[in-house]
């Protein structure tokens, strides 16, 4: 591989890890519907969102502790820690 060839190949990758992150991100805002039926009355299954916001967690502290931090990695986590919770207390 060429050295130019390589820079297009990172800078297409970066492309892919900022999609991947957007498309996290949103995954988790759609527990927003379930956390509104939860709290109307509609008790979703907490086991899922709880099992989400746990590996969300490891992998937030993964991305963060690691020699290089991956912030791309944290920030697409993070949302699942906070969603993830909100919808598995709201189930209760």
């Amino acid at each position: 591989m060429t050295n130019e060839q390589a820079l297009k190949f990172e800078k297409t990758i970066k492309y892919v890890s900022w999609v991947a992150t957007v498309l996290a991100v949103l995954m988790y805002v759609s527990y927003i519907p379930q956390i509104q039926a939860n709290l109307a009355g509609n008790k979703g299954v907490p086991a899922q969102p709880l099992v989400a916001a746990l590996n969300c967690t490891l992998w937030t502290i993964y991305a963060l502790f690691k020699r290089d931090r991956d912030y791309t990695i944290a920030l697409a986590n993070f949302p699942g820690i906070i969603f993830g919770l909100i919808a598995f207390f709201t189930a209760l």
